[in-house]
């Protein structure tokens, strides 16, 4: 008995760190990935904007680039009352398709800090696309640590940082900001020319033409009595001549 014991002793101080070495160390958990509706959630007054991130499946796009690649994104969020203030209808009369324009317009497809903002160049490009001049132009200027955004349409200022880290950084604006592309207003057409009036014809004379030609008439027909009376006068000479000789 007292050599099993032994030979225990033994199996286990040969084997036995080697089996403790075969087991593998418990993984960290790994941390939660980015979300930026739970973000916009955290800080309130922002349901517009969830809603209309996850309608037009760009928070899917935004939370999918964040945690599947090292590029960084810049996002706007306008408020509830930013929204509010917009003319009654405006979303309503959207697209689908304007509406992720819209939204998109809001994001930038790089993380900008607020000093980044100071040494910008404009316009920016945006998730939206086409940055040129009657598109999705986006300038902002930045004096120290205030960042004023204009989009050809609307003014507005950063008014607070939302959340930032080294891949994302949402900053919240009291506007919504509208892209000329879609909000462009409307230019009334020119009018038509004018086509020049024809010139119309002399109307009849009527009653004074009839006049004129009655008196034409008149005339001749006056010029022939006297015609006439002139001939009766000089046969009636010659006949009383002859007859006198």
């Amino acid at each position: 008995m007292a050599y099993l014991s032994i030979a225990i002793s033994l199996i286990f101080l040969l084997y036995g760190p080697a089996l403790s070495q075969a087991q593998p160390a418990a993984a960290p958990a790994p941390p939660g990935p980015t979300n930026i509706t739970k973000i916009l959630e955290k800080a309130g007054q922002f349901g517009t904007m969830i809603r209309l991130l996850k309608s037009t499946s760009t928070a899917d796009q935004i939370n999918g680039q964040l945690n599947n690649s090292n590029n960084g994104l810049t996002v706007f969020a306008p408020t509830d009352n930013a929204f509010t203030n917009l003319p009654s209808g405006t979303l309503n009369s959207l697209t689908d398709q304007q509406k992720v324009a819209l939204i998109q317009f809001h994001v930038l497809p790089n993380l900008m800090t607020i000093t980044q903002f100071q040494t910008a160049s404009n316009p920016l490009r945006t998730q939206a696309g086409d940055s040129s001049d009657g598109k999705y132009p986006l300038n902002v200027t930045a004096v120290g640590n205030q960042v004023n955004i204009s989009t050809g349409i609307v003014n507005t200022t950063v008014s607070n940082t939302i959340y930032s880290d080294g891949q994302l950084a949402v900053y919240q604006v009291d506007k919504v900001l509208l892209p000329l592309d879609i909000f462009r207003p409307s230019v009334a057409p020119a009018p038509a020319p004018t086509k020049a009036k024809k010139k119309e014809a002399p109307a009849d004379l009527g009653p004074s033409s009839s006049s004129s030609k009655d008196s034409s008439e008149s005339s001749d027909a006056g010029t022939l009595k006297w015609r006439n009376s002139r001939d009766i006068a000089c046969a009636a000479l010659v006949g009383f001549l002859y007859w006198i000789l």
